[in-house]
């Protein structure tokens, strides 16, 4: 094949996948990432695709080096891919390529071989595919990206040379080369080779990507092109070529390989229903530091929350009992014939929590302390349910609320002496219901 042959089959090639392009973009939908999450891992997204590609291989490779002809010619390559994107950044793909590498030795004198063909009959591989950035990374939507390869892979081929007398030698027909390389004269050569390459990529719609790159083949042999250079030197060849790559999946998924992380990362924090969430826990949140202001708040300073003041608007230094209303006037010596001294404040089954009952009782020891001083002991006790353990601290609770209550009627702390004993001390029976009422209890004496 001469050099405006392989132009216009090159050229052919590309306006079958360029019109395969226009009909794809004419008929796919944009797919839609408003449910993609950071971090709701490959299923939401395309991850795999198909491809095609042509372009031209030559015996040589750009870095340079030493090779058996001083001519070689560009011939016509092709082949297919398959990759599965692992990453934002990264997918593993399935490549391969046939086609014909030729070269000679015009020029030179009396050459031992005047030229070479080598039929490729295949060279498959799996390389790992790295998107090394992005012009439109910064933009929502990537559009035109670079990426590398690397990986290995196994080709076979049939060298075919003309020597400088003339002699044609078929390697696919002949068993040739040195002894311990000879091969199977119906068989192609197999060898082992490593792909190296980089390209540009660019976006033509949601379902199709038009690819141009360039791979470097370092061959592990010296027999590519029927010329052995007594071992001294491997063999390479080189694939430029444009393609096209079709991604497979639902419509309704974006591609993983052009999905844009910041920008899926402001789409979730901007999320309509995230931001309703954040919007109610806020509110939530200023109702409960509202009730909290609300449960501080002493409009008429008697030592009772308004929300629990059930007599409002008490004039200052007015003497109140637990609920905010002010204690009945009476002389010490009224208190103290309905004061004994030793009162007992009963409860209910496992609680702590003082029963209205008790108000009027706990109201005139207070009094009593607020005015004419000394101090009192507060004794509590439970009935014998449970463990030795909680009944200790339910008794301890228990205390405390009279304690509490006493403190906030207006008593000074320090006037008040708590004191938990469980469920020793019984008054009654713990075999009886009647009797374990009884035991459920705290017990305030007057020191």
């Amino acid at each position: 094949m001469n050099y405006s042959t392989l132009k216009k089959s090159v050229a052919l090639s590309l306006v079958a996948l360029t019109g395969v392009a226009s009909l794809a973009v004419a008929q796919d939908a944009p797919a839609t990432s408003s449910a993609v999450k950071v971090f709701g891992g490959r299923g939401q997204y395309r991850t795999w695709s198909i491809g095609v590609h042509g372009g031209v291989l030559m015996p040589v490779v750009a870095i340079g080096g030493t090779n058996d002809f001083n001519k070689w010619d560009a011939n016509l390559g092709y082949g297919l891919n398959i990759r599965k994107q692992l990453g934002h950044s990264f997918g593993l793909e399935l490549n391969g390529t046939r086609g014909k590498l030729s070269g000679n030795n015009e020029g030179i004198t009396n050459p031992a071989v005047r030229d070479f063909e080598t039929q490729l009959q295949y060279a498959v591989d799996l390389r790992g595919v790295v998107n090394v950035g992005s012009i439109d990374f910064l933009r929502r939507e990537n559009a035109v990206g670079f990426f590398v390869t690397a990986g290995a892979g196994m080709l076979a081929y049939a060298p075919k040379i003309t020597t400088g007398t003339g002699q044609v030698i078929d390697w696919k027909g002949n068993a040739v080369g040195p002894a311990d390389d000879r091969h199977d004269a119906k068989d192609y050569v197999k060898g082992f080779y490593i792909p190296v390459g980089a390209g540009v990529k660019f976006k033509v719609s949601e379902r199709v990507n038009f690819n141009l790159g360039y791979t470097m083949n370092f061959v592990d042999a010296d027999n590519l092109d029927g010329v052995y250079a007594k071992g001294t030197t491997k063999d390479k060849f080189s694939y430029g070529y444009a393609g096209l790559e079709f991604s497979l999946g639902s419509s309704a998924k974006p591609s993983l390989e052009w999905t844009n992380p910041l920008a899926t990362m402001y789409d979730e924090l901007k999320d309509p229903t995230l931001r309703q969430e954040v919007e109610a826990l806020k509110n939530r949140v200023s109702a409960v530091e509202k009730s909290v202001e609300d449960l501080k708040k002493d409009t008429d300073g008697d030592g009772v929350a308004d929300q629990f003041d059930k007599c409002p608007g008490t004039p200052a230094g007015t003497a109140v009992d637990g609920s905010g209303c002010p204690l009945p006037k009476a002389t010490t010596d009224t208190v103290s014939s309905n004061v004994t001294g030793f009162e007992r404040i009963g409860f209910d089954f496992n609680s702590s929590v003082l029963k209205t009952e008790s108000y009027p009782t706990l109201d005139k020891l207070s009094s009593v302390l607020r005015e004419n001083g000394g101090k009192v002991t507060v004794n509590g006790y439970a009935s014998s349910e449970g463990t030795a353990a909680y009944n200790m601290k339910l008794s301890k609770d228990r205390a405390n609320s009279v304690k509490t209550y006493l403190v906030n009627s207006g008593v000074n702390a320090s006037q008040v002496a708590t004191k938990g004993y469980g469920e020793a001390n019984p008054i009654a029976s713990n075999d009886t219901e009647e009797g374990r009422i009884q035991n459920r209890r705290v017990e305030t004496a007057r020191n």
